[in-house]
């Protein structure tokens, strides 16, 4: 299991590589036409885990002790696994939302990327809006984008106040780290000339077309971070069960050899005294 884990932690590592740059300088062009509504991700103070910051374009923390009173509901997306032997991985998700719906005033709707965090909301009572868990397993970009597309429209008819994302990010093979991200809203509505970027025909066109594939890009970009994650979790937890079974072998194999020594001792005995008594 160790090994299937590394070869496909190994694939998931190069994916979101390969996607960064690209994501990255998309956001980069938005947000200089179109300024974020906030900065990028900040640690969220919970006493749980705090995200890394990202790239220019991309997050802003959820402070709900902060946040003016929103005009509509709130949608949490929560990106953990299908299935189990990863450590703790989908354990620090699920705590993650949990911290958050009990600091949130009303129930948000939530949209469940993974049957784990799924089932444990459900099970604490929680309704859940929408289960994608299928998405998890088979990340195609046109389903991610047609989901983003609709949150973007829930939020533009003013159905959704404010969407967050919280997902395990990929550090390195030995460290992952809870995000919780603001996907929506994203940049202001009015938008700036760029002193960087020539644009043709205007502005407002490019991020009208902009915004909806940089929203895409960022949930595609975390399910890939999250599966990422999943392997590297997977692997370690693998790597400790694969050492935990030597140890257990290593002692049960001594214990064996002084039991066998002690029986060999004892028939030793036994014909020495039967040669004495005669």
């Amino acid at each position: 299991m160790k090994l299937v884990a590394s070869a496909k932690l190994r694939k998931a590592q190069r994916s979101i590589e390969s996607l960064r740059p690209y994501q990255q300088a998309l956001g980069e062009i938005l947000s200089e036409l179109c300024s974020p509504a906030a900065g990028a991700a900040t640690p969220v103070d919970d006493g749980i885990s705090a995200p890394v910051p990202e790239p220019a374009g991309t997050a802003t923390a959820l402070r709900p002790e902060a946040e003016a009173k929103p005009r509509g509901r709130v949608a949490l997306v929560c990106i953990s696994s299908n299935t189990s032997l990863c450590g703790a991985f989908n354990a620090n998700v699920i705590r993650k939302t949990m911290a958050i719906l009990n600091r949130l005033d009303t129930k948000p709707d939530i949209y469940a990327f993974g049957r784990k965090v799924g089932d444990a909301l459900r099970r604490a009572g929680y309704p859940i809006e929408r289960d994608c868990s299928a998405m998890v397993q088979n990340c195609n970009y046109d389903r991610v984008e047609e989901f983003a597309l609709h949150l973007l429209d829930l939020h533009r008819s003013g159905v959704l106040d404010k969407v967050y994302l919280i997902y395990t990010g990929f550090v390195s093979t030995s460290r992952q780290e809870i995000r919780v991200e603001q996907f929506l809203p994203y940049g202001k509505e009015e938008v700036v000339e760029s002193k960087l970027f020539i644009v043709e025909p205007s502005a407002e066109s490019l991020v009208s077309e902009l915004r909806p594939q940089v929203l895409a890009l960022r949930l595609y970009a975390a399910l890939l971070d999250s599966a990422a994650a999943e392997q590297a979790a997977r692997t370690m937890a693998m790597q400790t069960a694969s050492d935990n079974a030597e140890n257990l072998l290593s002692e049960l194999s001594l214990e064996y050899n002084k039991c066998r020594q002690q029986r060999i001792t004892d028939e030793i005995l036994d014909l020495a005294g039967g040669s004495a008594g005669e």
